[in-house]
């Protein structure tokens, strides 16, 4: 990586030295510009050879890096560039680069509404200017996301205080509160789940971590001067066992087993509800047999299941299967069939 580095400085060097029509430029003159740019950028004083210069002219005008420059010598001792409006910093982009460019630009563009991203919206215009056509593409990529999501507006600070490890002050009220608290969090990591936003953080006052929705925050202000604290709790595993980002010492953990019907069971074979989830065995009705081993029964977990209706019936835990079907009673209570026979 180093050399590949240390070459891309000396290519610019050239570029750069060529460029300047005012002066000269012999092989000897070259090599002592990329030298004293290698010092400059880097604090390396080598002894670079002119056989390396030689070879880096070479490298710029051949097409193995696209830039095909215009190197030339005259009188016999001399480089220029033939074309002195030249500069491999503004070489055209060839067609298949502009494809290439073009795919990840309607990558990058569902980023546009998160505030946070500030930076890599700014990339994405210059990309943007960079191949720009006569022709408007439509966008063939795109994500689900919800621009009007209560709470975007707070991205910008949770991310930049994240990411400056920087305790934050919050007001905040749950679905289940009459009023809005104030909370002091020292915040760990921004999440989504099924197209909303979450705070991985610490309350200032306890050492357990805890989930905040974007979308039930009222007002975000950065604390500089409080004393950031880190969570050890919170590993790269930390998620593993759970299904959304409900996650506490009350809920018990255990391994959930559920059978699918066929239209059922082929969805949720192509796309799991957790990554540990397997395949216990196929049934003689056509159904199949599904076993996530291990994970925590959170509300996220019950609503997925619920969400089935008949499609799923949920065999294990007891517990879970009973709080299914009670969710299923209720919903029934809610039609009668003398409502749709008026």
């Amino acid at each position: 990586m180093a050399q590949n580095k240390n070459a891309l400085i000396r290519y610019r060097t050239i570029d750069r030295c060529l460029r300047n029509t005012g002066r000269r430029w012999t092989l000897a003159d070259l090599v002592e510009a990329c030298s004293d740019a290698l010092y400059d950028l880097e604090g390396r004083d080598e002894n670079i050879g002119t056989r390396t210069i030689q070879r880096d002219i070479e490298m710029m005008r051949s097409d193995k890096l696209g830039y095909e420059a215009p190197i030339e010598v005259y009188d016999r001792k001399y480089y220029r560039y033939s074309d002195p409006e030249y500069s491999i910093s503004n070489r055209r982009l060839k067609e298949g680069e502009i494809d290439v460019l073009n795919r990840a630009i309607d990558l990058l563009r569902q980023f546009d509404e998160f505030d946070p991203l500030h930076e890599m919206a700014e990339v994405v215009g210059r990309l943007q200017d960079k191949v720009a056509t006569a022709e408007k593409r439509r966008k063939i990529v795109d994500f689900d996301h919800n621009a009007r999501l209560q709470g975007l507006g707070f991205m910008k600070t949770l991310y930049d205080m994240t990411a400056s490890r920087t305790v934050v002050q919050i007001v905040y009220q749950s679905f289940k509160a009459h009023s809005s608290s104030l909370l002091l969090v020292h915040p760990h990591l921004l999440k989504e789940y099924n197209n909303r936003w979450f705070l991985i953080c610490t309350r200032d006052n306890s050492g357990y971590l805890a989930t905040l929705a974007l979308d039930r925050m009222e007002a975000v202000e950065p604390r500089p001067d409080v004393a950031y604290r880190d969570n050890p709790a919170l590993t790269d595993d930390y998620f593993n066992d759970v299904i959304g980002v409900t996650k506490h010492t009350r809920l018990s953990k255990d391994t959930v087993i559920f059978t699918a019907r066929p239209g059922d069971a082929d969805y949720i074979r192509t796309k799991p509800f957790h990554p540990y989830q397997r395949i216990a065995g196929r049934n003689s009705d056509g159904s199949t047999t599904f076993e996530i081993p291990d994970i925590i029964i959170n509300p996220e977990l019950c609503r997925l299941l619920v969400s089935f209706a008949d499609g799923i019936t949920v065999l294990s835990p007891a517990s879970l299967a009973a709080e299914v079907m009670e969710a299923h009673r209720r919903a029934s209570t809610l039609y009668t069939t003398s409502s749709y026979n008026q």
